[in-house]
């Protein structure tokens, strides 16, 4: 389990979390537990997430067990830097979805003293790195890679496969869309698909 930093300085210091892994790996789960331990000793925390990111709430961070907090929908990431204000703590969810600033919004934003907390995952449904989660774990002084359990092989799961047909990059979904798979089972996964659309192609 993650402990927060605890070492007492006279000078303030910020640093970068980062929570990174597999859809439903319990990463919003971990981001609020955080945040509200930091809620709980009374320190000031203010919570974003990308507009566009609508499944549950409009407006709250919502895990996928119901776990819920408030924060703001920003459509930038440059929005964060500009609301940020007063604040010990900063959570950011979904920052998969956040354009490539944020990486330099979150490093700003620690070295003016501030405790920020990022969720989101680190591949797409394709296994590639995802946005600009690479290079903020790169930056990040401590990163927790979480895992879900594979749906076919009960395995450690780190790959989100998506079982709708869509292409695009940015598709908001649940177990109906997407199942998280274990190494194994995503290649084997990612096989099947590749033959079937083979033969569809063929057949049309």
């Amino acid at each position: 389990m993650f402990l927060e930093n605890t070492v007492n300085h006279t000078e303030q210091f910020g640093w970068i979390e980062v929570i990174c892994g597999s859809m439903f790996s319990g990463k919003t789960e971990e981001l609020i537990r955080r945040l509200k331990r930091a809620q709980f000793a009374k320190q000031r925390v203010e919570i974003f997430k990308p507009s566009v990111d609508t499944r549950y709430d409009d407006e709250e961070v919502v895990s996928h067990n119901e776990n819920r907090i408030r924060s703001t929908p920003v459509p930038a990431s440059s929005n964060i830097r500009l609301l940020a204000n007063d604040v010990d703590v900063i959570g950011i969810d979904e920052a998969q979805f956040f354009d490539d600033e944020i990486v330099a919004v979150c490093n700003d934003l620690a070295n003016r003293g501030i405790r920020v907390i990022v969720a989101g995952l680190d591949m797409d449904f394709k296994g590639k790195p995802f946005g600009p989660m690479p290079a903020l774990m790169a930056t990040a002084e401590y990163v927790t890679k979480v895992h879900a359990v594979c749906t076919r092989t009960g395995n450690l799961a780190h790959y989100s496969y998506r079982k709708a047909q869509s292409e695009d990059l940015v598709f908001l979904g649940e177990t109906q869309e997407y199942e998280p798979l274990s190494r194994a089972a995503y290649y084997k996964a990612m096989k099947e698909h590749k033959t079937h659309n083979k033969k569809e192609s063929k057949n049309e």
